[in-house]
C-alpha cells in the first residue's frame, strides 16, 4: 500500500467561520491555526497547503485568564539599537484587536513560505460584521473533526 500524499490542485477550500466573543485567545487560536493547515481533513500533508479559509468576528471581545490581560507582554524591535518595543495585552487591545489573536495564530504556524500562504487565508474582524458573505462562510462547531 502507497502512503498518500495529497496534491495543491486536488484539495477542496471551505470558508469557516470563527466567532471570538466569550473565547479565551489560545484556545480559539489553535483552532484557527488547524483549520489553516487542514489538521482537520484526513487528506492532511504537512508539506501542502490542504487548509482552509477562516473568518474570525468579534476580535475585540477575546478573552484571556488570569492576570494576563496586564502581564502578558508583546514585543517588536524597530532594527534600531535600543529601540525593543512593548505592550501589554490591554495596550495591545486598545490599539488594535486583531494583533493579538493574529500574532498567536502565526506563532502556531509554520515559519517557512508554506507557513506564510496559510496566513494569508485567515481574516480577522473586530466587529460582527465581514465582507465575505458571497463565499458562504459555515459556522464551525469542533465536533465536525472528531
Amino acid at each position: 500500500m502507497k502512503t498518500y500524499s495529497a496534491k495543491p490542485l486536488e484539495v477542496e477550500r471551505k470558508w469557516y467561520l470563527l466567532d471570538a466573543e466569550g473565547q479565551t485567545l489560545g484556545r480559539l487560536a489553535v483552532l484557527a491555526a488547524n483549520l489553516l493547515r487542514g489538521k482537520h481533513k484526513p487528506q492532511f500533508t504537512p508539506n501542502v497547503d490542504t487548509g482552509d479559509f477562516v473568518i474570525i468576528i468579534n476580535s475585540s471581545k477575546i478573552q484571556v485568564t488570569g492576570k494576563k490581560e496586564t502581564d502578558k507582554m508583546y514585543y517588536h524591535h524597530t532594527g534600531y539599537q535600543g529601540h525593543l518595543k512593548s505592550a501589554s495585552f490591554r495596550e495591545l487591545m486598545e490599539k488594535d484587536s486583531r494583533l493579538a489573536l493574529e500574532k498567536a495564530i502565526k506563532g502556531m504556524l509554520p515559519h517557512n513560505t508554506l507557513g506564510h500562504e496559510q496566513f494569508n487565508k485567515l481574516k480577522i474582524y473586530a466587529g460582527a460584521e465581514h465582507p465575505h458573505a458571497a463565499q458562504k462562510p459555515v459556522a464551525y462547531k469542533e465536533t465536525e473533526a472528531k
